[in-house]
């Protein structure tokens, strides 16, 4: 057995009647597909439903999967407490998935939080489920903050454990899409949203599932997208099988993009390998980028290796240029993985004789003391992108008038505390933003007098 069926579905708490009170006449396109992709539920009689969800436990580094015997949980915090579930965990299937990302070295397990209520990202598409089909345990599964590659592998776990334990297993991938899709909306407006919804609703109506990797997180963000990452979740159950699609519904009548498709699968099909082409698309893209890169990413990158394979910092190397060894400056050194930030360190100003010594221990720590993230293991290291920043000398301004998010990086201080945010980066659109993001940084209140400087950068790719 394995995967039998998967279907995209939203989760506006208002489409159930006890919490709309009427306003769910809204999305009646939307509770029509629902109805009916619960039918094809119960006409399928699965032995366990996966639902991962976006508003379940979630963390930047790991994938949580609900642990013990069940969970329940109610529309209560909708002023629905009438509207209850409680469901029974296949904890055979949850055992099998665990079992395997162990012996993968994959973060995803039922460590952290227990005994969680369910989440109403599980419980809108139960709601629709349950008064169509009775039977069947469930798995709950939450997202992180890993890239969409390690959102694909988790579903191709999810299938191997479903074959492993002969169970016949229905994928729910519930989210919504964008939040921005009307100035009327909750979140407002922005173009990113219909555009994200447009792009969304094709590739799943279509299952061009490889597609799902070309949706950038700074894109994804400004959309304010929900499901995305629990879309890929399922993507990755049906890798290597052909699939049917079916575009039932999306709606943006409230300013949320709800969408609704269905995929059965329809044997194997060797050209639907999408994470191993996407990674050896990735690795092509890399090799040329290392092969062009210059003396400064070149040290970033044999520092990082370095202290990550023997947790030593480097020598000096001979032959640099003269710049690097002469000068003293501020330096940054990012490292990406799979188009999301890995690590990030740096100084405001030069703490040591060179810009080479400052890259080679900036380097070593954005590899292993980032507290955002867990030390690169060795594992990571084909897979790393790393750029080089180095900053010229600070200059005290005025006012945010004086800032430009693409050739600045901003310094706001207030006492001994200081944050930092270098100019161009994905996501950073306004000088306000920017200060915002630095004064969180530094632990800065907008109530507290503070002080603004900017600076350039020389970025090396």
């Amino acid at each position: 057995m394995g995967i039998i069926a998967g279907f995209m579905v939203p989760h506006p708490p208002m489409i159930v009647p006890d919490i709309g009170r009427g306003s769910e006449a809204q999305v009646e396109d939307t509770a029509a597909a629902y109805r009916r992709a619960a039918d094809e539920i119960a006409a399928l009689a699965p032995d366990t439903i996966v639902i991962t969800s976006p508003h379940s436990v979630m963390y930047s580094d790991y994938f949580h999967i609900s642990p013990g015997m069940g969970a329940s949980g109610s529309f209560a915090g909708f002023r629905a407490p009438q509207v209850r579930f409680s469901e029974e965990y296949d904890t055979a299937l949850v055992c099998e998935i665990c079992r395997l990302a162990d012996s993968e070295d994959f973060p995803a397990g039922v460590m952290g939080e227990r005994g969680s209520e369910l989440d109403h990202g599980t419980m809108v598409p139960l709601w629709f489920i349950r008064g169509r089909y009775k039977g069947g345990k469930i798995v709950r599964i939450g997202l992180s903050g890993l890239p969409l590659i390690d959102h694909y592998k988790l579903g191709m776990l999810i299938r191997k454990a479903a074959e492993n334990t002969g169970r016949r297993v229905v994928m729910v991938a519930s989210g919504d899409l964008s939040h921005k899709l009307q100035d009327y909306g909750p979140y407002g407006y922005v173009p990113e949203g219909p555009e994200y919804d447009e792009r969304i609703m094709d590739v799943m109506g279509r299952g061009a599932f490889g597609e799902l990797f070309d949706f950038d997180s700074a894109f994804c963000d400004k959309a304010a997208e929900c499901g995305h990452r629990s879309f890929v979740i399922m993507a990755g159950a049906f890798d290597g099988t052909a699939v049917k699609a079916e575009r039932l519904c999306h709606q943006d009548v409230t300013g949320v993009g709800y969408g609704i498709c269905t995929f059965y699968p329809e044997g194997a099909d060797e050209s639907r390998h999408f994470l191993q082409r996407r990674l050896d698309a990735v690795e092509k893209e890399l090799s040329a980028k290392r092969a062009e890169s210059d003396e400064y990413v070149r040290l970033a990158r044999e520092a990082v290796e370095a202290y990550v394979l023997s947790r030593r910092e480097i020598e000096v190397p001979e032959g640099l240029p003269d710049d690097m060894l002469s000068k003293r400056a501020g330096t940054f050194v990012s490292i990406h993985k799979h188009g999301e930030l890995r690590g990030c360190i740096g100084t405001i100003a030069p703490t040591r004789r060179s810009v080479a010594e400052e890259i080679i221990g900036n380097a070593a720590s954005a590899s292993s003391r980032d507290p955002r993230f867990p030390p690169i293991k060795p594992a990571e290291l084909p897979w790393l992108d790393i750029s080089v920043d180095v900053l010229g000398e600070p200059e005290s301004i005025t006012s945010m008038d004086q800032l430009d998010v693409k050739r600045y990086g901003v310094i706001v201080s207030c006492g001994n505390r200081r944050g930092l945010l270098l100019p161009d980066l994905d996501g950073v659109d306004t000088p306000e933003q920017q200060v915002d993001i630095a004064m969180k940084k530094g632990g800065i209140r907008r109530s507290e007098k503070y002080r603004l400087q900017r600076f350039e950068v020389i970025r090396h790719y």
